[in-house]
Parts: structure tokens; sequence; C-alpha cells
């Protein structure tokens, strides 16, 4: 059966397919369109077995409700491609529906005629790219979402999801933005694992007595080295970005705000 252009332009319409692709499924399967886009889904799913190799580490993250996701591609072309858009919208929506609070749950949630998953590989054969839903929070008292555009003409890049118990929405949202531009690791010292705070301690006393410190100060040294570190990693013991002379923490009890756990996702962290 000979191939028209028109054939190979309704098959490309169909399945997004490049040209040649298009025009080699449909000799292959003898002008039959169902077949031919088995074939190209076949090829498609091989390639993206290839690309499982590399790294995710453009996109965009995402978020609804009480939902937060980051959404990974290779370049930033695709980040910004409608259909890919279009699906971490989707993802996210399943995601705060389906109450999914990791990437395998999410994965698993049921969209179109199947699961985000397979929606995520259907999409990966398409567009050529290796796609990733790399991150999924999910939190279930009142939230604030703050999402950042590092670039005009991408979509946002960098994205919290703060908990917190109070009313003043307008300090939550400054924590938010303290929390993307200041990066924290924790809410309080009491949140930091002790083998984190024993690694500090002795990295503290190695560079010490590296420096040569006298024996009886070390201890004191280390102490103002590891609270130098909660003063970096905790949210509430930061100094506040928009007062300087206070922390996040006193500024918080002024607002009558407890802020209980946050997430700070970041395309191409």
């Amino acid at each position: 059966m000979a191939i028209t252009a028109a054939d190979v332009k309704k098959l490309r319409d169909q399945t997004g397919a490049g040209m040649m692709d298009a025009k080699k499924a449909l000799t292959e399967a003898d002008g039959d369109f169902e077949r031919a886009t088995e074939l190209l889904r076949v090829s498609g799913a091989s390639k993206v077995a290839k690309r499982s190799d590399r790294s995710a580490n453009n996109g965009l993250v995402a978020a609804t409700g009480s939902s937060l996701i980051q959404f990974g591609s290779e370049t930033d072309f695709v980040a910004k491609n409608q259909e890919f858009v279009a699906l971490a919208e989707a993802i996210v929506a399943a995601v705060e529906a389906g109450e999914a609070v990791d990437v395998e749950s999410a994965r698993a949630l049921p969209l179109d005629d199947g699961t985000v998953g397979e929606a995520i590989g259907a999409l990966e054969a398409k567009i050529g790219e290796k796609l990733e839903l790399a991150h999924v929070a999910r939190f279930d008292g009142a939230v604030h979402t703050y999402l950042h555009r590092r670039s005009q003409d991408l979509p946002p890049q960098v994205g919290v999801l703060v908990e917190y118990e109070g009313d003043d929405e307008e300090f939550v949202h400054a924590v938010a933005l303290q929390i993307a531009s200041m990066r924290p690791d924790y809410v309080s010292r009491e949140d930091v694992p002790d083998e984190v705070v024993e690694r500090e301690k002795r990295i503290a006393t190695e560079t010490a007595i590296e420096e040569g410190k006298p024996e009886k100060i070390i201890p004191r040294i280390v102490e103002g080295r590891v609270n130098a570190f909660y003063k970096e990693a905790c949210l509430l013991e930061q100094q506040s970005i928009t007062d300087d002379k206070k922390t996040v923490g006193q500024l918080a009890k002024e607002a009558g705000v407890t802020i209980t756990r946050f997430v700070r996702f970041v395309v191409g962290a």
C-alpha cells in the first residue's frame, strides 16, 4: 500500500511522532494506522528505556490545595511544553484527590484511562525525553503555598508548602518566602536528628584542633559553632528577611503562628 504525505501527517497529528518515524511505522504496518500507532509506542518505549540513565534536572513545580509536586524533564524546552505543564497540573490534582503522600503512591493513582505512572510513560514516549515525578508532598492541616519563577519564560521551579496553626496568613506567606530564599532544613533545633548534631560537633571539634585552639576552650568553640549551625539550618532560628533584628521564631510568636512543618522543592537541586 502506498503511503501518502497525508497519511504521514495524520499519524503525526495523532501521536506527535516525527515525520520519518511516522512514515517508517506506516510502511511497516502496511498503512494500518492502529498497528502503526502500536509500533510507535513500542519504539518510543524503547527510546525511553535507553534514556533511563539520564537525568531529569529541569522541569517545574506545581501545587493545588494541600499538595505540591516536582515534575522533572531533561530540558527547559520541555519544561514549558503545554502538554508537560498540563500533565503536571493533572498529576497534582490527582495527588490532592487521592491524598497521596509520596512518589510511589502518587504514580499508582488513577489518571484518565490508566495511572499517573502510565501517563508519564506515554508522554515520555511522545516527547522523547526522560520525565520524572521527583517529589510529592501533601499536608493535612492549614497550608500556604508559594511558587517561585526563576525566569519569566519558564514555569515555577521553586515550590514551598508550609503547614501552620494560626490566623495570620500574611505572616505565613513571609515565612514561605523565607524558606524559599534561605533554605532551612528543619523547623526548629528539636527537629534536627541526633546523628546530625553529633556530626556537627565532631566537625567543629576536629576543626578547632586543626586550628590549634587551646584544649580548654574547645568545648566553648564547639558550642558556638553548633549554635551557628542551628541559626542557619533551623527556620525558627534564622534571622528574618523581613526584620533583620528578629528571628523567624520571635516574629512567629508575635503573630500567634506555629509552623508545624514545611517542604521546599527546587528543580535541579
